[in-house]
């Protein structure tokens, strides 16, 4: 977007190419560089571009001469482009003029885009695209024009934005940070589709007065186009075999605005198929039809406002039940009751009084009619047409019966043949073929229409027209970014928490959706595999194990039985993860660390023992290694360093188990080294002998996110730790976005401008969005990525002013309500934290939990001390705790599962 050439500057510059048209080869090109100052291969370009125009159209466009050119794409459908040099402040209002011509002319709603230098447009195979007399309005009809198609053009949507950001109505969430231009676009969408609803809304006002006068140079236009009525500027109809040179950047213009039109989720999708026609409709999307695109809700809605059944219609005097019956017709009495605010007897008496309204039978039943239309009912309805003669039907009465129906029409929505002909006691095939007559006019239209309902149906356009705008401004509140919370309810479901499905297929699901992300692996076997994988045994990580199927690489540690380590999938781990240094050896490290190291080089995945044998091989030459009769126990320390330090593995899981066992372990001579964890331990380079290329690796990184994430954002890649954050995957992205792997938008409020995600991710993020809390419990381990408090959300306050506040550490545990936090337990499961806003159901759901979560615990029990900063048994919840199980100690309450 940017301000357009002024009408005067492109006289000038149309004045200059007439000019250069008329010169000598020689003439041209000492003009150009002794009056313009171009050197000679910039005069020489100009030239030969200006040949090759008149050498394609045989004119060139000036500021006398308009040109329009016909050509077809590689596609075979036509392309119109409409070259002058008269700027886009008279090409935009100009392409907003012809568009409703051409696209009636065709059938279906015709693309525009406009520049500096012309409007193109494009038609489909098959039509005849448009002649000169649809492409140049009338200067008189221009304005009205170009007014009624203003609000639904792109440059009003951006005038919107701009003005509703200068009034304040797009507040920044940060002050001082930039907005993402698509999410101002985004939230812009969202407030135009409700100010609309508003014509005189200020913003509105405004935005329409910025168009007409800031924007679009309307007398300009009418000013041209009265040019070429008075055949002071001329116009050139040509059609050429290709795009001429003039015509190619417009034709680039156009390609570049609707590239990305159909690649959007289902909410853009639909949003943007309404506003096309049926045709086009059936091209794109098979046999879809209108049935599935309009909103029955909204439909029903148009229906009743125009019927005057509504609250806010219903009529509250004489004078306006006068005005009903000219806008509806003909209604009985109880039709009346239906759409007044209280008994209309006296009303209707006065209106038979005052000669303004009568009574009157049609089709048998008794009704009243506004006075004005009685000739009309008489004349229509007042000679019953003979049977099986529908035509002579038509030629007595169609001029009155057609009145009948296109009131009716204008009062209804979508209707049905029958429908007509029982209201007003007509012969259907009559009825048909006048309906059919009025389709042809235009002033009706055909269609399945009607949500649910079966056969063709008729519909008035302008109806029609609103039922499709206020569907429109429905499904814009679809698209419209759905808010931060909303991802606590999607993010237990995006991992399958509290799924009941028990195939294994499950655990290997969970296990992709985790893979490269380091987690506690007790948390893992205790809280956040169960949590996915119902009735899960920790056996059976060491099934996938055994079979070679899952790889697990050292992270760090977290204490002296516990670390974080990374899950990998063995055809996948070598482009996921980059191969350690083996000379980066740990802080500290001395003769053990290496010892092992080269052995495991030499040898290759060894039992404990070997690693034993080894060292005690290594130390008999100089002394430098303790033998294991000696310190065993500290070479299994020395392991465990470089196990933490991402360099040596095990082949089972069971060497991570045995963390617990080490505190026990004591330094004394004779130990048994089958105390020791069992499993072969190896080097994490032999995981990947061939390393893969950054590229390769940041692509497996990035669709990893993706799984884990669902809506990836800059905020997510923070959790992970990713070197390099997410601009070291920002490009993959972006190029898999490209390619149609992955959608951008702006889909979640508050969250980085750059969001991606999978198609059909944001459709189940907005249903989750859109559907009713069911008071559903999530028991997660506070580092769980399916938990988003503490990076993507922040922890609502809690009760306990004078403690610290909950923390994303492993071992800790937070309960969830319909995602939104109850429950936080500290790492060891001393301190229970209930959050401020928790409302008392919520509280006794979370509550009613904690007998599963001490099931997972050591020895099955929680021994709570403190709740909320005060002791258990004093606390205002302990009655609470008593009633789901906790027994009073002293200054303790534990809970105990046999």
């Amino acid at each position: 977007d940017g301000p357009g050439r002024p009408l005067e500057l492109g006289k000038a510059v149309g004045a200059f190419v007439r000019e250069m048209e008329r010169l000598e080869q020689d003439e041209a090109l000492g003009r150009l560089t002794d009056d313009y100052d171009l050197d000679a291969k910039a005069a020489g370009n100009l030239w030969q571009y200006l040949k090759e125009q008149t050498e394609a159209t045989g004119c060139l466009p000036t500021d006398r001469d308009i040109v329009i050119e016909r050509f077809r794409d590689e596609l075979g459908d036509w392309r119109i482009c409409i070259l002058t040099p008269f700027g886009a402040r008279v090409h935009a209002p100009w392409a907003l003029a012809l568009r409703a011509a051409a696209s009636a002319s065709v059938g279906y709603d015709v693309q525009t885009v406009w520049s500096d230098d012309g409007i193109v447009l494009t038609v489909a195979d098959g039509d005849e695209p448009p002649g000169a007399d649809l492409l140049l309005p009338d200067p008189a009809e221009v304005e009205e024009r170009i007014l009624e198609e203003l609000a639904r053009s792109p440059v009003f949507a951006s005038q919107f934005r701009e003005n509703a950001a200068r009034a304040l109505l797009l507040p920044r969430r940060r002050p001082g940070a930039r907005t993402p231009l698509f999410a101002q676009r985004l939230r812009a969408q969202k407030l135009m589709a409700i100010a609309m609803q508003y014509p005189s809304f200020p913003v509105v006002m405004e935005t329409y007065r910025a168009c007409l006068k800031d924007v679009f140079d309307v007398p300009a236009l009418k000013e041209v186009l009265s040019g070429i009525e008075r055949r002071e500027i001329r116009v050139h109809d040509v059609e050429t075999p290709s795009a001429s040179p003039f015509s190619r950047s417009l034709v680039f213009a156009y390609v570049a605005a609707y590239l990305y039109e159909g690649d959007s989720p289902a909410a853009e999708r639909r949003a943007q198929a309404l506003s096309l026609d049926m045709k086009l409709l059936r091209e794109l999307l098979g046999d879809t039809d209108l049935r599935e695109l309009l909103d029955l809700a909204v439909l029903e809605a148009v229906e009743a406002s125009l019927q005057w059944t509504t609250e806010h219609r219903h009529v509250r005097s004489a004078d306006a039940l006068h005005d009903l019956l000219r806008s509806v017709g003909d209604l009985s009495e109880d039709e009346i009751a239906e759409r007044t605010s209280q008994d209309p007897a006296p009303w209707l008496e006065e209106l038979r009084v005052t000669r303004r309204a009568a009574r009157s039978r049609v089709a048998g039943r008794p009704v009243w009619i506004a006075l004005e239309d009685t000739g009309l009912y008489r004349d229509a309805l007042g000679t019953s047409p003979p049977r099986g003669v529908p035509e002579a039907f038509l030629a007595s009465v169609a001029r009155p019966v057609e009145s009948l129906v296109q009131r009716w029409a204008r009062t209804h929505g979508p209707f049905r043949t029958r429908d007509v002909a029982d209201r007003f006691g007509l012969e259907t095939g009559g009825v048909r073929a006048l309906l059919k007559a009025l389709c042809d006019e235009g002033k009706l239209l055909r269609g399945e229409f009607r949500p649910g309902a079966e056969g063709s149906e008729w519909c008035d356009p302008d109806v029609l027209r609103q039922i499709k705008r206020r569907t429109l401004a429905k499904l814009r509140g679809q698209v419209a970014p759905v808010p931060r919370e909303t991802l606590a309810r999607f993010l237990p479901a995006w991992h399958g928490i509290g799924e009941s499905r028990r195939s294994g297929d499950r655990l290997e699901d969970a296990l992709i959706q985790l893979e490269g992300m380091p987690l506690s692996y007790k948390e893992l076997e205790r809280t956040i595999l169960p949590a996915r994988v119902p009735r899960f045994r920790p056996e059976q990580l060491d099934e996938l194990g055994a079979m070679g199927w899952l790889v697990w690489v050292g992270h760090s540690p977290l204490r002296s039985d516990d670390g974080r380590v990374a899950l990998y999938r063995r055809e996948r781990v070598a482009r996921m993860l980059e191969p350690p240094d083996l000379q980066a050896l740990p802080e500290g490290a001395d003769e053990r660390h290496r010892a092992i190291l080269d052995h495991l080089g030499r040898r290759g995945a060894s039992f404990f023992t070997e690693l034993v044998a080894a060292a005690e091989l290594a130390g008999s030459g100089d002394g430098g290694v303790p033998t294991e009769r000696t310190d065993a126990a500290a070479l299994m320390e020395a392991l465990w360093d470089l196990v933490w330090a991402g360099l040596v593995t095990n082949d089972t899981f069971q060497a991570l188990r045995g963390l617990a066992a080490r505190r026990h372990i004591r330094r004394r001579r004779g130990r048994s080294r089958s105390t020791y964890p069992g499993g072969r331990w190896a080097l994490v380079t032999d995981l990947v002998p061939s390393p893969a290329s950054p590229t390769e690796r940041a692509h497996a990184l990035a669709t990893s996110f993706l799984e884990r994430h669902g809506v990836l954002t800059r905020e997510s890649v923070a959790v992970e730790g990713l070197s390099g954050g997410f601009a070291g995957i920002y490009r993959v992205l972006r190029t898999m976005e490209e390619a149609g792997k992955v959608r951008r938008g702006y889909f979640v409020e508050g969250l980085g401008g750059a969001q991606f995600a999978y198609p059909g991710t944001v459709d189940r993020l907005r249903r989750i969005r859109d559907g009713a809390s069911e008071g559903v419990v999530h028991v997660l381990s506070a580092t769980d990525p399916a938990n988003p408090y503490g990076w993507l959300l922040s922890w609502p306050e809690y009760e306990d002013e004078g403690g610290r506040g909950p923390r994303r550490v492993a071992g800790a545990t937070v309960v969830l309500v319909d995602g939104a936090p109850v429950l936080y337990l500290d790492r060891g499961a001393r301190r229970l934290r209930i959050m401020r806003d928790a409302g008392d159901k919520a509280l006794d759901q979370a509550l009613e939990a904690l007998p599963d979560l001490a099931r997972t615990r050591p020895r099955r029990r929680i021994l709570l001390e403190r709740v909320n900063g005060e002791t258990a048994t004093a606390s205002e919840f302990a009655g609470r705790l008593e009633g789901v199980g906790f027994v009073p100690e002293y200054k303790a309450m534990r809970l105990h599962v046999p």
